[in-house]
């Protein structure tokens, strides 16, 4: 698959997590194009992937929005956690550009969430100090303005009307402060999928709609807009299904008298196309998942939770090299218990999380567990070393999940 590149793709290198929930001190590092979490239930895996949902709505929505529909800080904070939460990004804009580092720490406060402390740094040179060129504490701080933010550059004062105001996503919307406006863009565009193959099969209102929404309710409406502004884009979308699912021929989507859009599936052997509500969980879930990864403006972030859910064994693969080709123009993280799907991943792409003794989430990259890295020279298959327990991590008949294996720099 070859994508139209929107623009070069920003990276996130790493991600420091402190007090947010099972996480409570939690460090990946030197993060890939695509990125697996593996682990038993319970483990992390999507509190980790929520943890990109939330800062998500914190930019499109507000960090009150985000804060309060899960429970504000009493459901939030690690227990027994003395501080605020932490979310720490080390990210590039572009490849060879200088590392930037976004920091934000929340808490609660009398009256709701407070951005207790928020900033951006990076080092222009091989030498010196990091610069910090936005810092905040409770809505006071300052930033710096220009296309390259350096030391010797003017810092404007700048107060915010509310604490619970994130500095980046404010700032970030003004032409003065280009490398802020960039983390803003950058954060807003993520998408991160809670998909439901029910909600798959609503008939929204008509009217073309370009992104599919995180529960993919509005799967028709993006069709919709395939067919009308991509329809060479859409036409190998239904050439990906051909091949995947048998005698699927395409996928329409028709406006209807009372102004709902109505989804079909047509089938080779049969003259009239079936509603998709009649259609396989596998199909609606496989083209789902498509529109998104074939996005003539993909997302430069996208989240997948456990893709393996009503699809075909055999399939996994198939869209894993779908999200391999797709992780050339978007970052890609994926969660999964599903073997298949590790047989087609690097073990250099999959960090294993387990619960230490204290009950909080620990993460391991599979390349760091002793002997994997040589099995897998020798050829053999990630799933497998999984399945027959060289791992050592994420087995949730031992101690859940707990280590039993030698690791190197384990977090």
């Amino acid at each position: 698959m070859s994508s139209t590149i929107k623009k070069e793709v920003p990276r996130i290198e790493s991600l420091k997590v402190r007090n947010y929930r099972a996480l409570k001190d939690i460090t990946l590092n030197n993060l890939t194009p695509m990125t697996v979490l593996l682990g038993p239930n319970g483990s992390g895996k999507s509190t980790i992937f929520d943890v990109f949902n939330f800062l998500s709505e914190c930019f499109q929505f507000g960090l009150r929005h985000a804060w309060d529909r899960r429970g504000r800080g009493k459901e939030l904070k690690s227990r027994g956690a003395d501080g605020p939460i932490v979310f720490e990004l080390k990210y590039r804009e572009a490849p060879k550009t200088p590392i930037i580092t976004y920091h934000l720490a929340i808490d609660e406060g009398v009256k709701g969430p407070l951005v207790v402390e928020e900033w951006l740094q990076w080092r222009r040179g091989s030498k010196g100090q990091p610069f910090r060129f936005l810092e905040f504490k409770n809505g006071i701080g300052r930033a710096v303005s220009g296309e390259m933010p350096d030391s010797d550059d003017v810092r404007k004062e700048s107060n915010l009307r509310s604490p619970d105001l994130i500095a980046v996503n404010a700032l970030g919307q003004l032409s003065d402060h280009p490398r802020i406006a960039a983390l803003r863009e950058f954060i807003t565009d993520w998408y991160v999928s809670y998909l439901s193959i029910d909600q798959t099969r609503n008939q929204p209102e008509a009217g073309p709609q370009g992104r599919l929404n995180k529960s993919g309710d509005n799967l028709p409406n993006v069709v919709q807009y395939l067919k009308e502004q991509y329809p060479q884009r859409l036409e190998r979308i239904f050439d990906v299904l051909r091949k995947r699912i048998p005698h699927l021929e395409r996928v329409d989507a028709e406006p209807m008298a009372d102004g709902r859009l109505l989804l079909q599936i047509k089938d080779g052997p049969f003259e009239q196309p079936v509603l998709s509500k009649f259609a396989s969980d596998g199909t609606m879930k496989m083209l789902a998942y498509l529109t998104v990864l074939y996005d003539p403006e993909p997302p430069l972030f996208v989240g997948i939770e456990e893709p393996e859910n009503f699809l075909h064994p055999r399939l996994l693969p198939e869209l894993a090299e779908e999200c391999r080709a797709a992780s050339e123009n978007s970052q890609l993280l994926i969660t999964t218990h599903s073997p298949f799907l590790l047989n087609s991943m690097g073990a250099e792409e999959v960090w294993v999380l387990y619960r230490d003794k204290t009950g909080f989430t620990k993460a391991v990259r599979a390349s760091d567990i002793k002997g994997i890295p040589e099995m897998v020279r020798a050829g053999s298959s990630l799933g497998y070393l999984w399945m027959e327990g060289h791992f050592g991590f994420g087995d949730p008949l031992v101690n859940s999940g707990a280590p039993r294996q030698e690791v190197k720099g384990n977090k």
